[in-house]
């Protein structure tokens, strides 16, 4: 049974997606102590988040940046926010899909699905990926190189399995965008934008800032 942690001041919609889920088969809590979303997140290790942006103290893009430190958990973001910006925010910030308020339950549960099956079905591979000695693990959500490893999204996972199943040829911005939102995910030109630069400076960490390569007219590759 998937547990799904809910992060969301309104009772009313937490209590409703609460037993919505619960009708699905998945364990759901709701965070009522906003102030201490870390440590719930530690206590009930979900495997997946539904995180509203106003809250109380911090809002949901403090709580996603700082469960990014920590785990690759998928995340949605559930706001009334309708402004362009902050779904490209939610993007930085680590968020993988983004649903409008007012929403159907219908919806949720069906990009909780999606995102679930998408992330998880990489548990059932152990296979690497591997481009100029670094090494892409999908089923874990990481990126090696030598003896550093750092965690990546489930969006960023997907893009660097395209592009390093891909590598020594370029692959477009369109067919990179085509691929995702066949399984579902929340992206488009301007998203594929911020993970493309979120995924530099990851390997900039590892000491392969450059492996990801741009051009004009062709998209990007790797190799």
């Amino acid at each position: 049974m998937f547990k799904i942690m809910i992060v969301e001041d309104d009772q009313t919609i937490a209590t409703a997606l609460k037993e919505e889920l619960e009708k699905w088969q998945y364990e759901a809590h709701i965070v009522t102590e906003f102030q201490q979303v870390l440590e719930r997140f530690a206590e009930e290790q979900p495997q997946l988040i539904l995180m509203d942006i106003n809250l109380p103290s911090f809002n949901g893009y403090h709580w996603t940046q700082e469960i990014r430190k920590r785990s690759g958990v998928p995340i949605i973001f559930i706001s009334s926010r309708t402004d362009e910006m902050d779904m490209i925010m939610a993007i930085q910030m680590g968020a993988d899909d983004f649903i409008q308020k007012p929403f159907s339950l219908t919806v949720v549960i069906a990009k909780v699905q999606a995102l679930l099956r998408r992330t998880y079905d990489y548990a059932e591979s152990d296979h690497y990926l591997s481009a100029e000695d670094v090494i892409l693990k999908p089923n874990e959500s990481t990126l090696s190189y030598g003896d550093d490893t750092v965690d990546l999204t489930k969006n960023e996972t997907q893009i660097l399995d395209v592009l390093f199943r891909n590598k020594g040829s370029f692959v477009s911005r369109d067919e990179i965008i085509t691929k995702l939102w066949e399984s579902e995910s929340f992206i488009d030109d301007n998203t594929l934008a911020v993970n493309i630069s979120r995924l530099r400076k990851k390997l900039k960490e590892l000491g392969k800032g450059d492996i990801i390569r741009t051009k004009k007219g062709a998209g990007y590759g790797v190799g």
